[in-house]
């Protein structure tokens, strides 16, 4: 009883070694596996397929449809600026004020004279009248009848020479005030009161309409001839052609319009040919001179399959994108673009219309065959707030 007594015991400590030995050998081999990272949470979405347009990018600048120089029609010094600079103005609004004594006082006098001429004529018809019934008498001769006939002749072209006279003095009253030509807005004062300004010389102040607006732009001479090939196939009208319009401090094109006007000749310097397009303007934010950044519609309508610009990577050369595979693991293919479309990417060659595409986390990707989690959304959509939160 003894004997076998004393081999129990580092037999059981032999059984209790390796079972310690074994656990501490699966738990070493748990730990790496509980440690690993979930696969990263991606936004992925179905390739865009529809009917589109595409747009040609041009510089150009804002200029008003009508810009009116504003010079006195009369001489004189200015009494007084009647408007705020810098503020809209009606058409006919009274902007100068030109000193109008003189001009009162030369129409008084062309006033004066068109009454003398007309007592005179009034004597002269009367003593026509008289000729006539002496004559008839032989009371008089023929040469003093001609005479008074001829007198009162003169008379009634004096009288008419006074009244244009009188025209002429009105004329000029009305304009020594200058008013607004046109609905626009008027600039700085360039002649303030007390100074002289003489007729059709000086320049008082500009005055440009505000809606619409013109956007001049150069076409080259590729896309001149491409527009008139489709012109001539009838895919493309000759002019009224959409345009879209955005300012340097604007994202995309937020001013849609036409084109109204193409230039009849191509500037041989530039190689260029100039068009303009017409904008309304309700809200004023285009102003004369403004750089412009233009798209004009340079096709006709035709099927494209698109994607988010965003979810295009280069290699080198090389456009690609990670598409969703199987077992939600990330496949690279390469593919060749296309311009962009209403901030979409065309996809002319190396995806199918239903890949769906990793678009927001795509730089959580670092090889492809890495499992993902997809999130899908619309194409061209934002990223889910979640992914936005990790990325910040």
């Amino acid at each position: 009883m003894t004997r076998s007594r004393r081999f129990a015991v580092p037999l059981l400590a032999l059984a209790t070694g390796v079972a310690i030995a074994l656990a501490a050998g699966c738990s070493s081999h748990a730990e790496p596996s509980a440690g690993m990272p979930p696969p990263p949470e991606v936004s992925v979405a179905t390739v865009l397929t529809k009917p589109v347009h595409a747009w040609d990018d041009f510089t150009g600048r804002v200029a008003a449809v009508e810009t009116v120089d504003l010079r006195p029609r009369v001489s004189g010094y200015v009494q007084r600026v009647a408007y705020r600079e810098g503020q809209e103005v009606h058409k006919g609004e009274l902007l100068f004020v030109i000193d109008q004594r003189p001009y009162r006082a030369a129409l008084d006098r062309a006033l004066a004279d068109l009454e003398r001429a007309r007592s005179g004529a009034r004597l002269a018809q009367s003593q026509d009248a008289r000729a006539q019934q002496l004559i008839e008498a032989k009371a008089i001769s023929r040469e003093e009848f001609d005479a008074r006939r001829a007198a009162s002749a003169q008379g009634d072209a004096s009288v008419r020479g006074a009244e244009a006279a009188v025209a002429s003095a009105k004329l000029d009253l009305q304009f020594t005030e200058v008013r607004s030509p046109i609905e626009g807005r008027a600039g700085r004062a360039l002649v303030t009161a007390g100074n002289l300004a003489q007729a059709d010389q000086t320049l008082l102040t500009t005055v440009v309409s505000q809606d619409p607006m013109y956007v001049y732009f150069e076409s080259d001479e590729q896309s001149f001839l491409r527009y008139a090939e489709l012109a001539r196939k009838g895919e493309r009208d000759g002019t009224r052609n959409p345009v879209r319009v955005g300012l340097a401090n604007e994202s995309g094109y937020p001013h849609a319009g036409t084109v109204d006007f193409v230039d009849n000749q191509a500037d041989p310097n530039t190689g260029t040919v100039r068009a303009r397009a017409v904008i309304p303007n309700p809200d004023r934010m285009l102003t004369p001179g403004l750089f412009a950044r233009v798209q004009l519609q340079g096709s006709g309508r035709f099927t494209a399959m698109l994607v988010d610009d965003k979810a295009v990577l280069t290699d080198q050369d090389r456009k690609y994108v990670y598409v969703l595979g199987p077992h939600n693991v990330a496949q690279r293919k390469d593919i060749v673009t296309g311009r962009l479309i209403d901030g979409l990417r065309v996809v002319e060659s190396g995806l199918a219309p239903r890949d769906r595409v990793i678009v927001h986390g795509v730089q959580k990707v670092f090889f492809p065959g890495m499992p993902v989690t997809p999130k899908t959304i619309a194409m061209g959509a934002p990223p889910p707030a979640a992914q936005v939160a990790s990325a910040n």
